[in-house]
């Protein structure tokens, strides 16, 4: 069972200076703790953005491996008809 902590004044004034700090020096790095702290929170998951971001790598991925498999069929055929 998980039971909440509440913090004093004094340890909620540290923890948003710690917070505005990575905002500042990591705001990527901010976004994603954001976005964790929102799911287990129970909001709604990843933003958009990186949804987007996947779906490009995936997506220059696949050609990736689609044009390798592409040369090893051609060479494949080269070699079959050359020996």
């Amino acid at each position: 069972m998980v039971m909440g902590l509440s913090l004093s004044g004094r340890e909620r004034r540290i923890l948003a200076e710690i917070e505005q700090a990575l905002e500042r020096e990591d705001p990527d790095l901010a976004k994603r703790v954001a976005a964790i702290n929102k799911i287990e929170a129970g909001g709604e998951g990843f933003p958009q953005a990186y949804g987007d971001r996947f779906r490009m790598w995936a997506l220059a991925h696949v050609w990736v491996l689609f044009t390798i498999g592409a040369v090893l069929i051609v060479l494949l055929l080269l070699a079959v008809l050359t020996t």
